[in-house]
């Protein structure tokens, strides 16, 4: 006889780069999410939310390897030929809805958003193919203001996730300012130069990882990283690189004398000048509202490395002394940012569309909270009521409907197994109180409570079996009638 050949099955496998996230970091994402969304409600802004497909041409072309649709992005043909991409962050879809909806919408259109965006690129420690993201965005203002609001939302989500000043900075700069230091270095700021300049900005991007050796190869012919792959350089002279690194050394702790450092350093370039009065009107406002130098500096190292930035550009970067396990320092640096990106909904209008906006990812900034100990508080496991007896499965699942009705969270075991099992089931669940009621407690209307927090930390002193039998560490009996007031004690205690 022939053998017969084994059923072949799917190895039960995820794609590199791509996580799943189990209940508690779910849960800590959403609590850190809704702190942002207060933050934004309160300054005014609505929700909005896009799908994760979009057309590749409507996306654009602003991240590496942009003249395959395929690279950088997550890319397929639907049936007419034309190519979908995932969106790779929630700005270049939101200015799609703004100029697809453009004369329905009041303006400056001001919208908040999260969800996951996808990046087809190398994944490594940190770095996903698929992370959240946390917007808010204002499109149809041209002034400072709307920039000075932006950062001013920045600082203040900060404050909402937990953090008190001095363990977080917002650090802005502005892409003009550059952009006159390379007109002065021969790189005209015209399309022609548009690929030289968006090296530049890659490179001094990588300032903080590289150092400035590193940055510098890449101003010039090029870097080979430690795994062998070489970057080309942005291929500027001597002269325009001592340039662009002074540049990104001319900060000071205070905002007015980095506004006079940089007037000097962009001398009679027109768009160099403009920079610095776009910077001297955001220190007004900042100034006139409370939000100092320990929450918000000026420094010339940020830059941002998407290519659609336009002006003030800045960077959300945490400041507290982090050490992970072994009590190695931990730099995490910067957890989120913006800036102004005028030409993306110009792309689709043909007219000047003014836009600016501050994003975070989600799980890096989770990540680093739980380094520092700032958490925002965890959701408590639920009531469990033990399936004592399947006969009464109605009453079950009535007294949970109770507790439920007064906003605490119960279950019913609805699983297979003896009351070992459960009582296993619970200690996995994180489950705190667990409620027993078999016939003789129905009929004579109690309730078992069992605190197993408390009934672990005595079980601990018991000997024998005998022992806990007699003892019956941390459990009550209760009125059914008075159940539910007698939960909200135990939970609260």
């Amino acid at each position: 006889m022939a053998k017969q050949k084994k059923p072949q099955r799917p190895k039960a496998r995820r794609p590199r780069g791509f996580e799943d996230r189990p209940a508690n970091i779910l849960r800590a994402e959403w609590r850190l999410v809704q702190s942002a969304y207060a933050v934004y409600d309160s300054y005014g802004f609505e929700p909005l939310q896009t799908p994760a497909f979009e057309f590749a041409d409507v996306l654009g072309k602003f991240l590496p390897d942009e003249d395959r649709p395929n690279t950088g992005v997550f890319a397929l043909r639907d049936d007419d030929e034309q190519w979908l991409s995932l969106r790779y962050d929630l700005t270049a879809p939101l200015a799609r809805y703004v100029a697809e909806n453009f004369d329905a919408l009041a303006k400056p259109f001001r919208r908040y958003q999260s969800g996951s965006v996808y990046r087809n690129e190398k994944p490594g420690p940190g770095r996903f193919r698929e992370f959240v993201q946390c917007d808010a965005d204002s499109v149809g203002a041209a002034s400072s203001a709307a920039d000075a609001e932006m950062i001013m939302i920045a600082a203040d989500v900060m404050k909402a996730a937990g953090l008190t000043d001095g363990q977080y900075a917002i650090r802005v700069n502005n892409r003009k300012l550059l952009d006159g230091i390379l007109e002065q270095s021969g790189v005209p700021n015209t399309d022609a130069g548009a690929e030289q300049r968006l090296k530049v900005l890659r490179a001094i991007d990588k300032l903080d990882r590289l150092g400035e050796d590193g940055v510098e190869a890449l101003l010039g012919e090029g870097r080979k990283d430690d795994s062998g792959d070489y970057t080309e350089g942005a291929k500027l002279s001597a002269s325009g690189i001592k340039a662009v690194l002074g540049f990104t050394v001319a900060s000071d702790p205070d905002r007015g004398k980095t506004i006079a450092n940089l007037e000097k350093l962009v001398g009679q370039s027109g768009r160099g000048n403009e920079g610095c009065q776009e910077l001297t009107d955001i220190d007004a406002l900042l100034n006139a509202t409370g939000f100092g130098p320990d929450r918000v500096g000026f420094d010339t190292s940020i830059v941002r490395g998407l290519g659609y930035y336009t002006g003030p550009v800045f960077e959300a970067e945490l400041l507290a002394d982090i050490k992970d396990k072994k009590g190695r320092p931990v730099r995490i640096g910067s957890i989120g940012g913006g800036g102004r990106y005028d030409d993306l909904v110009s792309r689709f209008r043909g007219q000047p569309v003014p836009a600016t906006g501050f994003s975070f990812g989600v799980s890096r900034f989770l990540s680093a909270l739980e380094r520092m100990d700032v958490m925002l508080s965890e959701t408590q496991a639920p009531v469990m009521i033990c399936a004592f007896d399947r006969n009464l499965m109605s009453e079950y699942f009535k007294m949970a409907a109770e507790l439920r009705a007064h906003d605490i969270r119960a279950e019913v075991f609805v699983g297979s197994g003896n009351i070992t099992k459960q009582m296993k089931y619970a200690d996995r669940r994180g489950v705190k109180l667990a409620v027993l009621m078999g016939s003789d407690e129905y009929d004579a209307q109690t309730v078992t409570l069992k605190d197993l927090v408390l009934g672990a930390e005595m079980a601990k002193a018991i000997s024998s079996n005998e022992e806990w039998k007699s003892s019956r560490p941390a459990q009550s009996t209760i009125s059914r009638i008075d159940f539910v007031s007698e939960i909200k004690k135990a939970l609260d205690a």
